[in-house]
């Protein structure tokens, strides 16, 4: 049997690129390589493509040599697959040559944060008719979105902090009253970008002078910025979910353990130390989480309604706190390309990490074959019966039309 094509999608213009980087690498030293040709595929941060196997370490990333990788643009022709790149015509006047470095057959996203993770990615490639494995377009974008994600979890019913959320230009236009209405949740708040991940630029501001503080550090990163009440030390759950339309399965629930009052970048990326692991993958945490069953049930449960709310694929994983106290339970944010693809979650579930890529690409194929199954043959006389020239539009046999 002939070996699945694998495209690993990685980088872009992101802050949480290296995060990315670190999840590829991970992602693609255990593809099974007797059923799969991985071929990497990373965007720089100048927007700029590069395939080959230098792209599979870490390390090369410390030290980029665009010599030992090479420059390619992805054929947006339906079905293509084609990453191409020009090489140097032969001879003092012989042109450049257009080839193709390798066809894609399913496309592995492993993209954290804007361009990428949002949407426009996986727009790309539905452009381009080739399966990948992350959520849809627009699952994506408002996954992406924490403001967006928050009104859609509310009118789902979900559980979700009360909140506010303001534009860069708004705010500084009546700051006073921004502030004001912010206060009206009550202090500790947390601030943060509405499309970042990973942590980045997120604060708790605990008076006025600290809110003034982590706006200006959030609008940073973004023009719009959300606020949320903050809760008096939560706990914090994650469950991951893996599947495609109603195949559905959740993972065990984690508790990350962390030493502030909420998961810093450094925490979830850089404790791990030296540790292998890498990414996500080396939290600290326990697994599984030291909660009551009913708990650990009603979360696996939000989390596949999560999951099918926003017509996710492959695999997600859904952030929670849990307030001890009052035993309320809150959703912090779903991620719908995880660090380090909670592959960590699945492995205590009894998959291998080599099984969890299977299921992503079985999913991805499986989504794929359902689009292009779609009748896209539908067809009608409104052209016959339009006639469009440069002074507009006329009905069919000269009779007049209404003009567009």
């Amino acid at each position: 049997m002939a070996k699945i094509q694998l495209g690993v999608f990685f980088g872009s213009r992101s802050c949480e690129r290296e995060v990315s980087i670190i999840s590829a690498v991970q992602l693609m030293n255990h593809v099974n390589p007797e059923k799969y040709d991985v071929i990497p595929v990373y965007i720089a941060p100048d927007g700029r493509w590069y395939t080959g196997d230098a792209l599979r370490s870490t390390a090369f990333f410390t030290d980029f040599k665009e010599e030992k990788v090479q420059e390619v643009h992805l054929d947006l022709t339906a079905g293509s697959g084609a990453l191409t790149a020009f090489r140097p015509g032969k001879g003092l006047f012989g042109k450049p040559e257009l080839v193709i470095v390798a066809r894609l057959e399913v496309c592995v996203l492993v993209m954290h944060g804007l361009h990428g993770e949002d949407g426009t990615l996986q727009g790309l490639l539905e452009l381009a008719n080739l399966p990948y494995t992350s959520t849809g377009v627009a699952g994506s974008a408002v996954g992406m979105d924490k403001i967006m994600m928050k009104q859609l979890f509310r009118g789902c019913g979900f559980p979700t902090l009360p909140g506010r959320w303001f534009t860069r230009d708004s705010f500084r236009k009546n700051e006073e009253a921004a502030v004001r209405e912010i206060e009206e949740l009550g202090y500790p708040v947390y601030v943060k970008p509405a499309n970042l991940g990973s942590s980045i630029g997120v604060s708790r501001a605990d008076d006025r002078e600290g809110l003034l503080d982590s706006l200006e550090l959030a609008f940073e990163y973004d023009r719009r910025v959300l606020i949320e009440k903050g809760l008096d030390r939560p706990i914090e759950l994650n469950c991951s979910v893996l599947g495609f339309d109603s195949e559905t399965e959740a993972s065990p629930v984690e508790m990350p353990i962390s030493h502030e009052e909420t998961l810093t970048f450094a925490e979830k990326y850089l404790s791990g130390g030296g540790t292998k692991a890498g990414g996500m993958a080396s939290l600290s945490r326990v697994l599984p989480a030291p909660i009551p069953e009913d708990l650990r049930d009603r979360i696996q449960s939000l989390s596949k309604d999560i999951f099918r709310a926003l017509d996710c694929k492959g695999v997600v994983r859904i952030d929670y706190m849990w307030d001890r106290a009052t035993e309320e339970l809150w959703i912090t944010e779903i991620n719908t390309i995880p660090g380090s693809l909670a592959f960590y979650l699945w492995e205590a579930a009894g998959v291998k990490y080599s099984a969890l890529i299977d299921r992503m690409v079985e999913y991805a194929k499986k989504a794929h074959k359902e689009k292009n199954d779609r009748n896209y043959a539908y067809t009608s006389d409104i052209l016959k019966g339009v006639k469009v020239g440069a002074k507009g539009a006329k009905g069919a046999k000269g009779a007049k039309g209404s003009k567009f």
